[in-house]
């Protein structure tokens, strides 16, 4: 299983990974095609936040939330 995973950062330096995508059949090129369009939806819901990162990896191997 894998998820995407963003590092999210506040305009004042804090940051934090956080879950955006978790699927049981996605394969890792799907979760790349997928990234930008998971981080584009994200970031209209939390406009103080900027995406640093993306990663694709194991479930929980990354974030915790």
């Amino acid at each position: 299983m894998l998820e995407l995973v963003a590092t999210v950062c506040l305009a004042i330096g804090a940051c934090k990974d956080v879950s955006l995508n978790v699927s049981d059949a996605m394969t890792p090129m799907q979760c790349l095609l997928s990234a930008q369009i998971e981080a584009a939806k994200w970031h209209i819901e939390h406009p103080g936040w900027r995406i640093a990162k993306l990663t694709c990896g194991r479930v929980g191997r990354y974030a915790r939330a």
